[in-house]
């Protein structure tokens, strides 16, 4: 991906680390159902000494929901770990408290999980934690959970 192509996409929804986030919009706009309701067609980038790019409908809110519930406590507690978990291969990072407020950062992106792996280990402290739950928050608030399946804790 060109550096215009990632100016075209405009400003990202969520950003971890080197791991930057676009949503385009539901994969499903007119279901109203838990599952099909509410799986995002996403962009995300990997940016490090190498880059990794990953499109499609890859993130599901509740993957969203987890990673917002983990990084409060982890902000709050300083203890245990946060992750974006999700059901498609193709992305997942870990959030990991260390002492002193140091967070280890692990992001898992592929764009063909039957042939490629791709993983990017960083860190930062827990003052990065408040800008990814706001996005998480504006990620949310933008696309409201439809259905009613039960939300995990």
């Amino acid at each position: 991906m060109t550096h215009r192509e990632l100016e075209n996409l405009g400003e990202h929804d969520l950003q971890i680390a080197g791991l930057r986030v676009w949503i385009h919009g539901r994969a499903c706009p007119d279901a109203t159902d838990y599952w099909d309701g509410n799986w995002l067609r996403v962009t995300a980038y990997c940016i490090y000494r190498s880059t990794v790019r990953v499109h499609g409908s890859i993130i599901h809110l509740r993957e969203i929901v987890g990673l917002l519930r983990g990084c409060e406590r982890l902000y709050q507690t300083l203890e245990g770990r946060a992750a974006l978990e999700c059901m498609e291969p193709n992305l997942g990072v870990e959030l990991v408290a260390k002492t002193g407020g140091h967070i280890h950062v692990v992001i898992s992106i592929t764009p063909d999980h039957m042939s490629e792996t791709h993983s990017f280990t960083d860190g930062f402290d827990q003052t990065y934690l408040p800008p990814v739950i706001a996005a998480c928050k504006r990620i949310l608030e933008r696309f409201p959970m439809r259905g009613a399946e039960e939300l995990p804790a």
